[in-house]
């Protein structure tokens, strides 16, 4: 079952239980894959590995309402942006830990041969592209830029 049918399939069962924050969080998901399958210059499918990356864009960009919510103290709305954020997450792999990310990447640099930050481009071309959906962008760079220095 892909990653779009899946989340059809949970949505129906949201329905069935009346859980409407869930349902909500997974219709959001639904209608953006739907948006990404009919954009212009795209093939009408929509790959596992593409939805994981509009679930993931999701999940930040409710991270980042939820902490512009609890700046303001709109605790209200922190909490369903959370929610939601959960609910992103439940699709998402599991994300490595700090030590899983820094023998990954130990292991990238030294199959690429770099010796210092003029290669940083090339470790984190690669890097971006093998460990994606298993770690956040920024931490990736960050571990390279400490490993490379």
């Amino acid at each position: 079952m892909s990653l779009f049918e899946q989340i059809s399939s949970d949505i129906l069962t949201a329905m069935k239980a009346r859980e409407k924050e869930k349902l909500e969080a997974l219709r959001g998901i639904k209608k953006v894959m739907i948006e990404a399958k009919s954009a212009a210059g795209s093939t009408g499918e929509l790959s596992d590995q593409e939805g994981l990356k509009i679930i993931q864009k999701l999940a930040k960009q409710g991270n980042d309402s939820a902490a512009i919510y609890k700046e303001q103290g709109r605790n209200d709305l922190y909490e369903q942006e959370i929610f939601q954020v959960k609910v992103f997450e439940a699709y998402l792999p599991i994300k490595m830990s700090d030590t899983e990310l820094a023998e990954a990447i130990q292991s990238i640099i030294s199959e690429i041969g770099a010796a210092g930050m003029k290669d940083m481009g090339k470790v984190m071309g690669f890097a971006s592209k093998k460990l994606a959906g298993l770690a956040d962008g920024k931490d990736i760079s960050d571990k390279v830029k400490a490993l490379l220095s």
